[in-house]
């Protein structure tokens, strides 16, 4: 069984047990976080949400944070001597999947 879930406006596979990386969420490593934007439901069917399925759930407990790769930000300007370096990683929480309930 899995579901297609939406959290902080990007979608994500969520499987049973399965580690799903997201944006950073402020709540502290061990807590819970109930999910209900949940697109797509499949298991023995399939159930399509327009736009979520009603009563379905996704439960996940934050396992940990931790930042993204580095990626570096350049802008220039060929023959003006206009050059910008910028740097930026991303702050991610990581998620375990407890449990999948749906109609």
């Amino acid at each position: 069984m899995y579901a297609l879930m939406e959290f902080k406006g990007k979608q994500y596979k969520a499987e049973k047990g399965a580690l799903v990386k997201v944006d950073r969420v402020d709540a502290e490593p061990g807590a819970a976080v109930n999910i209900d934007s949940v697109l797509l439901l499949s298991g023995d069917t399939v159930t399509v949400g327009a736009p979520y399925v009603r009563g379905a759930q996704v439960r996940a407990v934050v396992e940990g944070h931790e930042k993204g790769r580095k990626i570096v930000v350049f802008k220039y300007k060929p023959k003006k001597d206009y050059r910008r370096k910028q740097g930026h990683r991303q702050n991610y929480s990581i998620l375990k999947i407890e449990d999948i309930t749906g109609v």
